[in-house]
């Protein structure tokens, strides 16, 4: 039996940290509790994998590859949380972070209700176009085919494609005309809302493969033969600057007719196919509503919610309205809209401000200041919490961050994910099951169990934790802290809490 028991725990063993401060810099007795705390929660699972908890899966899923999502998770994950939670037909699931919309539509071809916030209007469009699968019509949709097929750009249209600072000169002008036109064409077309705003997710969804750029990680990366990374390089010469690099080219960059024509004939096969099965959505409701979840959940009744199934943004310096730059401009968006756009988000980026003050008054309009002082009074009292600002704040001094918004980011992200969970256990009944998949960071060589600190504050708010699964396949950390303090491998997974 013993022998069993050690053959058990220890893979579990390898994925449990033992110093969080790099060099022991910082005081880190709390997060080391509280890792031997959770420690026996934790299970190193292959039911999840990188694909699972990323869009790696839904590339070639029906109806989910309609729009590539990087920050999304899979469909498979999706049915296998609902089966742990026993969601019925009739029930409601919420994903606080739809993003593409994977929850909501897999619940619906069960019968399952969801709720589902963001206010990215990429969501708005994704989620409109899929949950219509079943409503289509196959022929209003090949004639839309054929409508595009024969579009030409007249020689007398000169109209470019919206652009912001950041998408300046994002397309070859061959392109970049088309996708003007096309939108033009849209809005002014015979065909039906739905058929259009399927239109609309086809052309979003073809734009990063027609362009000089590609996401790459917090930021658009150029092609060295755009306009703008030569415009860039002879001002930067001219001034003795160091030049961008000149050595990333695109493997190809795609007709925009083209890639448009290939997304619309792929929708139309995965429609066809979805209408011949026995599938009944006509009941069931997908609640979505354009707005920061922060100040959306306040509103929710109580014990409403069967379980919750969501990935918020990370803690990760990532910043949505720059790597979807070109589908916001695209839908309208203007650059002051997506600044204003970018503080509403989850603080996860080192320009986000502190929201607390306009949370305070949110609870005060709605008659819940009570509410918002007793959420924040123990947010405060995560001994936790308050060594991982205390260490980032010693970092800092010590010229260890290289961005020294990275506390605020750190602060905020927390602060208002708390927020959300003392609000989801409110809105969920007893016996949910709540899951949020999440990365483990690490800044300035200090680590923040970021499943475990979260864990910590559902556990404030009334809820117990269920299992804490990890993937097998640990991360890295960014080059330039692995030069300074060394290699460390950090926990992604998915913490699993229930309402009892």
């Amino acid at each position: 039996m013993m022998e069993q028991l050690k053959l058990i725990n220890a893979p579990t063993n390898n994925y449990i940290i033992e110093n969080f401060s790099a060099n022991n810099f910082c005081e880190q007795t709390e997060r080391q509790n509280l890792e031997k705390k959770y420690a026996k929660f934790l299970e190193v699972t292959e039911k999840f994998n990188r694909q699972s908890v990323s869009y790696q899966l839904n590339k070639k899923n029906i109806l989910h590859s309609w729009l590539k999502y990087k920050e999304g998770f899979s469909a498979d994950l999706v049915n296998i949380l609902l089966d742990e939670m026993g969601a019925k037909s009739g029930d409601w699931v919420m994903d606080p972070f739809i993003g593409s919309g994977t929850t909501a539509l897999v619940c619906q071809m069960r019968g399952i209700n969801t709720i589902g916030y963001d206010i990215m209007p990429i969501s708005a469009v994704a989620i409109k176009a899929k949950a219509a699968v079943m409503r289509y019509n196959l022929n209003e949709i090949q004639q839309l085919i054929k409508s595009v097929s024969n579009l030409v750009v007249p020689d007398s249209y000169q109209k470019k494609t919206p652009h912001i600072s950041i998408t300046d000169s994002a397309y070859p002008q061959k392109n970049e005309l088309f996708l003007a036109y096309i939108h033009d064409w849209n809005e002014q077309s015979i065909y039906s809302s739905e058929v259009k705003n399927l239109l609309t997710l086809c052309i979003i969804n073809s734009l990063e493969r027609c362009s000089y750029t590609i996401k790459s990680g917090q930021y658009l990366r150029w092609d060295c033969r755009s306009k703008k990374v030569q415009d860039t390089n002879k001002v930067r010469e001219s001034k003795g600057q160091k030049l961008l690099p000149k050595n990333f080219v695109r493997k190809e960059i795609l007709d925009s007719k083209q890639i448009i024509l290939e997304e619309l004939s792929h929708a139309l096969i995965d429609i066809e196919l979805l209408q011949k099965a026995p599938i009944n959505t006509t009941h069931t409701e997908i609640n979505f509503i354009q707005r920061s979840v922060l100040y959306e959940l306040p509103l929710v009744e109580d014990n409403k919610i069967k379980g919750v199934i969501t990935s918020p943004p990370y803690c990760n310096r990532y910043d949505y309205t720059r790597t979807y730059a070109l589908e916001l401009v695209y839908l309208g968006i203007n650059e002051n809209t997506i600044k204003k756009m970018r503080q509403e988000l989850l603080s996860c980026t080192v320009e986000n401000k502190s929201k607390i003050d306009k949370l305070r008054d949110h609870y005060s309009s709605i008659g819940q200041i009570d509410r918002f002082i007793d959420i924040y009074k123990r947010i405060k009292e995560n001994k936790i919490f308050a060594e991982i600002m205390t260490a980032l704040a010693k970092r800092k001094e010590n010229g260890d961050l290289n961005n020294n918004g990275i506390i605020r980011m750190v602060e905020g992200y927390f602060t208002e994910l708390a927020f959300i969970y003392a609000e989801l256990y409110r809105i969920c009944k007893t016996g949910a099951m709540v899951a949020f998949v999440n990365d483990n960071v690490r800044y300035g060589g200090e680590i923040i169990p970021v499943d475990f600190l979260c864990t910590s504050f559902a556990e404030q708010f009334g809820f117990k934790v269920k299992t804490i699964y990890t993937l097998k396949q640990q991360k890295g950390n960014s080059s330039q802290q692995m030069a300074k303090f060394g290699r460390v491998a950090l926990r992604k997974g998915i913490t699993v809490w229930t309402k009892e």
